[in-house]
């Protein structure tokens, strides 16, 4: 598949205010490990190969094994993911599927019960931006397969 167009030559203004909700989530309550989980979840349901590719890579850069990077599609039978996580990948799914039913208000209680109302908003904003991010890469045809992770301190999550 050929790129169309690269987004930051194009319009510089808009890739930095991307980048500018990025530097946020870097910054927020969620840990950098399950931010890419998330992320790679809503791309598998976005079908998006250029996001895929860039978080299953720093997923593992992260320390993310690859047992649970196969099985993320599967997160509801797999055994190795903990119930904070389970929690965060029921909300990205539902903001990742709006059409679809919206947020239950029994998701939004279940979040309440395992999540501040800080990192509720964090949540959302991965949400936000990852769903962004898909839909540009996929409207431009990004080409899955080139992205190079940052190299992560050894003993750091971020």
């Amino acid at each position: 598949m050929k790129a169309r167009l690269n987004i930051v030559a194009v319009s510089p203004a808009a890739y930095r205010a991307m980048a500018g909700l990025e530097r946020y989530i870097s910054e927020s309550s969620i840990e950098p490990k399950l931010v890419h989980l998330l992320k790679m979840r809503a791309s598998q349901i976005n079908g998006c190969a250029y996001c895929l590719d860039m978080h299953s890579k720093d997923a593992r850069a992260h320390g993310e094994t690859e047992q649970r990077l196969y099985g993320l599609e599967a997160w509801r039978e797999a055994p190795y993911y903990t119930e904070h996580e389970r929690a965060a990948l029921e909300w990205v799914e539902s903001l990742t599927q709006i059409t679809q039913g919206h947020v239950p208000d029994d998701l939004y209680e279940r979040m309440r019960q395992q999540f501040s109302e800080r990192e509720l908003v964090d949540l959302s904003m991965i949400a936000v931006a990852i769903n962004g991010w898909n839909r540009l890469a996929i409207a431009f045809r990004s080409e899955a397969g080139t992205y190079k992770p940052q190299q992560v301190a050894r003993g750091s999550d971020g």
